[in-house]
């Protein structure tokens, strides 16, 4: 079974090794990844996905999390915008119910023109946002299914679009070191397209002639963009897992439909489930990839029946410097 699913793996990373389709899809904000705990481990959190995030990695192992947990996760992205992603997760026997909100917030500016340089009093803003609602199952003690409903809009000043999409995620759990296989096909859905009041334009249909009208108002219609098509499979083993320390070694393989296909690589040191070290490397191979190591650490804390958790991760942009991401989750 094992070599059956490392087969599979570098089988679903090589056949597509030569695409490579940069700027082809709308909502490029459903690719940066979440969570400071997965995104330390370089994003190869496929086949772990065992806290609220999952309702992002794998909706599959939303049934396998061990109690009902909220995450608010927060990182200052490219450009001085913010990017936000909140996360809960409810455990209904062998079933767990999720919501989610993924938003990047590109601020706002104020509005200049060439008749008022310095500023018209207005201003505009832009913001993409996702929400979602998940649902999972375990079929077996060892099998666990899930998907997730998701709502996606983006916005800048008065334009907007709208579009929903599904992620469906799988995660088998072996009883060799416990090593888990996870895959997930994230934003699978309809297309996305601009429209708004300030696409519609004056314009003279017949600029030859003299007597016509020079002002009727015209709809210029933006071009459709498929969202970010991801097909994602993921291997995990805990090599050593006792009483004092545990030590977990992640990989995915990842498709998407708007680049060629990559890798990301990561791997977690934890002591007593209490302190934690984190490090990988994500987008390997991935073409003119800014993305590289990660680095990041944690703590956790169960006070009588509450558990609390921080997080922070590092992220190496390399020309774009490095990026701070933190989580904070509480269970019950």
């Amino acid at each position: 079974m094992i070599k059956k699913a490392i087969l599979f793996i570098t089988i679903s990373f090589t056949i597509s090794w030569a695409q490579d389709k940069v700027g082809t899809s709308a909502a490029a904000f459903l690719n940066i990844p979440v969570g400071a705990r997965a995104s330390a481990m370089g994003g190869a959190f496929v086949a772990i996905a065992n806290n609220s995030t999952a309702t992002y990695w794998n909706p599959g192992g939303l049934s396998r999390v061990k109690q009902n947990e909220f995450t608010v996760n927060h990182m200052g992205w490219l450009v001085g915008s913010e990017k936000y992603f909140i996360s809960a997760v409810y455990i209904i026997g062998n079933s767990a119910v999720g919501i989610s909100l993924n938003q990047l917030d590109y601020g706002e500016e104020e509005i200049t023109t060439v008749a008022n340089p310095e500023g018209t009093g207005e201003r505009w803003g832009a913001r993409d946002m996702a929400v979602g609602l998940s649902y999972a199952a375990n079929l077996t003690d060892r099998f666990s299914i899930g998907g997730t409903m998701k709502y996606i809009s983006l916005e800048i000043w008065h334009e907007h679009s709208s579009a929903y999409a599904v992620d469906i995620g799988l995660l088998f759990i072996s009883q060799i070191k416990n090593i888990r296989i996870g895959m997930n096909i994230a934003n699978f859905g309809g297309e996305m397209q601009m429209t708004g009041k300030d696409l519609m334009q004056p314009v003279d249909v017949d600029p030859g002639n003299a007597g016509n009208n020079e002002n009727i108002t015209a709809l210029f219609q933006t071009k459709q963009w498929p969202l970010p098509l991801i097909f994602s499979v993921g291997l995990a083993a805990d090599p050593i897992s006792n009483t004092f320390g545990r030590w977990t070694i992640a990989v995915d393989a990842l498709h998407p439909n708007n680049n060629n296909s990559y890798l990301n690589l990561g791997t977690e040191f934890s002591w007593k489930e209490t302190l934690f070290l984190r490090t990988g490397y994500s987008s390997l191979f991935k073409s003119n990839a800014e993305e590289g190591l990660t680095l990041g650490f944690g703590v956790a804390q169960r006070l009588n029946n509450i558990f609390i958790g921080v997080d922070y991760c590092y992220i190496d942009m390399k020309r774009f410097g490095g990026l701070s991401k933190y989580s904070i989750s509480i269970g019950f």
